[in-house]
C-alpha cells in the first residue's frame, strides 16, 4: 500500500510530514510577523485590529473564538476584555 501524500507549496509530500512543515514555516516568521506587518502597512493593520476589536462589542464573561490567531495579539486583547469567566 502506498503512503498518502498531500501538497505543500509546489511539492507533493508525505501526509504525515505536512503538519511539521507548516509549523517550521510559522516558526521561521513568527518572531518578526508583527514587525513586518507594521512596516508593510505603515501601522495601518493595528488600526484595523483596533476597529475590529471595538466593533466586536465583546463584553466581560462572553466567549470568543479567534480562528486565525496569528501571533495572538487580538486573542490577548479579547482575553483581557472577557476576563477570567469569559
Amino acid at each position: 500500500m502506498s503512503e498518502k501524500t498531500t501538497h505543500f507549496g509546489y511539492q507533493t509530500v508525505p501526509l504525515r510530514s505536512k503538519a511539521s512543515r507548516v509549523a517550521d514555516v510559522f516558526d521561521s516568521v513568527a518572531a518578526r510577523y508583527d514587525v513586518r506587518n507594521d512596516l508593510m502597512s505603515a501601522g495601518m493593520h493595528r488600526i484595523g485590529q483596533h476597529i475590529a476589536f471595538e466593533m466586536s462589542a465583546v463584553m466581560p464573561g462572553q466567549c470568543v473564538v479567534d480562528v486565525a490567531g496569528g501571533t495572538g495579539d487580538m486573542t490577548a486583547k479579547f482575553a483581557r476584555r472577557v476576563g477570567p469567566k469569559g
